[in-house]
């Protein structure tokens, strides 16, 4: 029969095993919640998902126009309701070759009486297209800080893969504005 000297060395090694087991576990799933992030954002970019568009150089894609081909593109713009702005594109449709680069420009303005600053964040659909849709130069990669009563037009600049399969039609290219918090 074990005294009970003999037992509560062993129960104590047993415990602090399973403290650092424990915390050894606690440590890696916070490490991977930080790393889902930009996992994720990995992931959407590969496969379009999200809204996820490429991103290039314009020199990259320039002199292979498409000119047999035309496709649609759409634009479609709102504005979350914690930011007072009006928002819209100047026209709400284009017909592109692929392969060329185009300019599509886009209004906002500040309705509030105080600076403020928002984020657009954009959409493209069908999900299949954003992975050929690549922009060269956006609002939406930075964060737009408007005084009082502001106004400004903001381009995008885009080019539609010539890869894009020859189901895909039109291209919806949404944006929406999100309040980017007080003014830097």
């Amino acid at each position: 029969m074990a005294t009970n000297g003999n037992i509560a060395p062993d129960r104590e090694r047993r415990i602090r095993t399973s403290a650092r087991a424990m915390a050894f576990v606690t440590l890696l799933m916070f490490g991977f919640g930080f790393a889902l992030v930009p996992l994720y954002d990995v992931f959407c970019e590969i496969t379009g998902l999200n809204g996820k568009t490429g991103r290039v150089e314009a020199a990259a894609l320039a002199g292979q126009a498409d000119l047999s081909r035309t496709v649609t593109v759409e634009f479609v713009t709102s504005v979350n309701g914690a930011l007072q702005w009006e928002f819209a594109p100047d026209v709400t449709r284009m017909t592109v070759h692929p392969g060329q680069l185009y300019e599509a420009s886009f209004t906002a303005r500040n309705v509030s009486s105080a600076p403020t600053a928002g984020q657009a964040v954009p959409s493209v659909a069908p999900n299949t297209a954003a992975l050929y849709f690549n922009k060269t130069e956006c609002f939406c990669f930075t964060r737009q800080e408007f005084s009082a009563g502001e106004s400004r037009s903001m381009p995008v600049r885009f080019i539609v893969d010539r890869n894009l399969p020859d189901q895909v039609r039109t291209i919806t290219l949404s944006y929406t504005f999100f309040d980017a918090g007080p003014r830097g």
